[in-house]
């Protein structure tokens, strides 16, 4: 019995673990992250490597984008189709050897119809040759600490050693969508086409029509890889990103998708840090200036609370009574911190709006002698 007692009394002395939260998913494996923070609203074997059949192209996009953004390639950029491009199986736009086609188009045929075909040819296009792409997408997922990963190829056709996890294909999300907003005029897209409206084009990914918000992201299935999904929609200025791999089927896949979705919309919010008063200019000793003017910076601002706890949060702002010239622009002087209970869910750095110089000699003197006239 004495034994029993013990036992009870150091399991009430140990600390209480987080409950994680039970969902109806069917998939293996599955998560949910919401896009600004990057923080885990639901994992179900996140870290188990899976084979992600068309979601590989996420990397695929992300790189292309990365290579627009650095100006290596543009939108307007004709592509003259190669035979090995054009000999993709599986999904395609049917590019023929030699057509020449634009990177936007090629992109749209990426986003929309998971094109295998198109996804050869933009890796061609940024690189040169499909085997010094895929190892850059592996050099960038190392970039990502997408530990799980390894690309095999630049579509998500099946290949041995081709493996990924739910967690390294909500953080390649949530690069392209956080960095790449432009991207979604292609990834929202319903129905469309190609070559002036000679080839029609259906989203693969049917959140796109039938789910509130819906933004992407990419789908991909296989005999072996099973259904999956990366979708990602937004409600209210918050975006969430839910990934499913290997469902057993195409609709169950976009059902798992859809739960953890509605689960993270109606459980959380994006609370943006703002003062609750207006800052007031801080003091300063021996400073050009007798004021610097403070300010919050524009990023770190916001956190993810549950709905439930948003109105109890509580802030205080910490500041000197006064601060020594010089001050540079952007030097942080003080802390605004929310609070939860007597928890701290965010710090925010209260900052120099501007630059303060050191009082000169000059200017001491000549202050010095305008209260001097002034007294007299």
């Amino acid at each position: 019995m004495k034994r029993w007692i013990w036992l009870i009394l150091i399991l009430l002395l140990l600390p209480v673990q987080a409950q994680a939260v039970e969902l109806d998913i069917e998939a293996p494996s599955a998560l949910l992250m919401e896009k600004t923070t990057g923080e885990i609203l639901y994992a179900k074997n996140e870290h188990e490597k899976m084979e992600p059949a068309s979601v590989t192209k996420v990397m695929t996009l992300l790189l292309t984008m990365e290579a627009i953004e650095k100006g290596a390639i543009s939108y307007d950029d004709v592509v003259t189709v190669s035979a090995y491009a054009a000999s993709m199986g599986g999904s395609n736009v049917y590019l023929a050897e030699g057509e020449q086609i634009t990177v936007e188009e090629l992109l749209k045929a990426v986003c929309v119809a998971s094109g295998n075909d198109a996804s050869v040819a933009l890796a061609e296009h940024v690189s040169g040759v499909t085997e010094l792409f895929v190892a850059e997408m592996n050099n960038r997922a190392r970039e990502l600490g997408m530990n799980d990963t390894n690309f095999v190829n630049c579509t998500g056709l099946p290949a041995e050693g081709h493996l990924t996890s739910a967690w390294d294909i909500a953080i390649m999300s949530r690069e392209l969508i956080l960095n790449y907003p432009d991207l979604r005029r292609f990834t929202t897209i319903w129905m469309d086409s190609l070559r002036g409206g000679a080839f029609e084009l259906a989203n693969t990914n049917k959140l796109i029509r039938f789910y509130d918000g819906a933004t992407g992201l990419k789908t991909g299935s296989t005999s072996s890889a099973g259904y999956c999904i990366s979708a990602t929609a937004e409600r209210e200025g918050m975006e969430l990103i839910a990934v499913v791999l290997k469902g057993s089927a195409s609709q169950q896949r976009f059902e798992d998708a859809k739960t953890m979705l509605n689960y993270g919309f109606a459980t959380y919010a994006l609370h943006t840090v703002e003062p609750d008063e207006p800052l007031s200019p801080l003091a300063v000793r021996l400073g050009m200036t007798d004021t610097v003017p403070l300010t919050l910076p524009q990023q770190g601002r916001t956190v993810l609370v549950k709905k439930s706890q948003a109105a109890g949060l509580t802030q205080e702002l910490t500041l000197p009574q006064q601060v020594d010239a010089p001050i540079a622009q952007g030097q942080q002087l003080g802390t605004l911190t929310v609070c939860d209970g007597d928890s701290v869910v965010l710090e925010v750095p209260v900052q120099a709006a501007e630059s303060v110089e050191k009082l000169t000699w000059g200017e001491m003197y000549r202050r010095l002698l305008i209260k001097t006239f002034m007294l007299q």
